[in-house]
């Protein structure tokens, strides 16, 4: 969400529109964000938080008087229990500045969670993009059929830059390109083009995650060709299938989605 609200900052800048950067200077104690965390405020829109409730209700309406004021940066510190009413026992201080080329240039890029490597571009590559819009890693969405892309995230809205299409014959040899420790989803239209790209990465071995779309049937039918090819099963034990968290049910697009989604969240743990 931090890369989004960056990038949205970068739009609003371009645009001209006028905007306050918010920025947790410091954190003590129990708070609900940390050191570093920005939202963007406009007159009419807020993207991004800070941590939601009293606090958050209190950063927009600063920043927004400090718009219509057009004085300098301040800051302001919020004893979140004493002043404001929260559960959280915390001293939070919040920065506010005009959004600004010198405002965006201090603004670092977070780090992404995870580089994800998903082949296949069907209606769940399409939902797993979609939530994967809001979230910081970094994306390689690989396709041998280009028209499958879809051109904007939602009503027109362009694709964050985190997402990258790419569109090759061999998809497979896009193995060796991930870095150490990637993420990998295996999602494609065909078993035999899942096989081969799932065979690379178990030969790599040096995957954080790899789910592989399909049944407990598929899974076993892969493991014994695996095997036969010499894959050690210490390493055919760390590929997930089917793919999700236990517990969310349905075989719509957007649940598995979320479930894999969630999986992999979990899987940098």
């Amino acid at each position: 969400m931090d890369a989004y609200t960056r990038e949205v900052a970068r739009h609003w800048l371009e645009e001209r529109r006028p905007a306050v950067v918010v920025v947790v200077l410091e954190a003590h104690g129990s708070v609900p964000r940390g050191t570093g965390t920005r939202m963007l405020v406009s007159a009419a829109d807020a993207v991004g938080t800070v941590g939601g409730g009293h606090l958050e209700m209190k950063a927009i309406i600063e920043a927004r008087a400090l718009l219509q004021s057009g004085s300098g940066p301040r800051s302001i510190q919020y004893p979140l229990g004493p002043a404001l009413g929260q559960c959280c026992g915390g001293t939070v201080t919040l920065g506010f500045m005009r959004l600004d080329a010198r405002s965006l240039a201090a603004w670092p890029e977070p780090a992404p969670l995870f580089h994800l490597q998903m082949y296949g571009a069907g209606h769940v590559g399409h939902a797993v993009a979609r939530l994967l819009a809001t979230i910081d890693c970094r994306v390689h969405w690989i396709d041998e059929r280009e028209e499958q892309f879809p051109h904007a995230l939602v009503e027109g809205a362009a694709w964050p830059p985190h997402i990258q299409t790419l569109c090759v014959d061999a998809v497979e040899d896009e193995v060796r390109h991930a870095p150490v420790n990637g993420f990998y989803l295996v999602i494609t239209h065909n078993h035999d083009l899942d096989m081969r790209i799932t065979e690379a990465i178990l030969n790599r071995g040096d995957f954080g995650y790899l789910g592989l779309i399909g049944s407990k049937t598929k899974r076993a039918r892969f493991v014994h060709r695996f095997e036969e090819r010499g894959i050690p099963p210490q390493r055919l034990a760390r590929m997930t299938c089917p793919i999700g968290i236990p517990g969310i049910n349905g075989k719509e697009p957007e649940l598995i989605a979320v479930a894999v989604v969630a999986q992999m969240l979990q899987a940098l743990e």
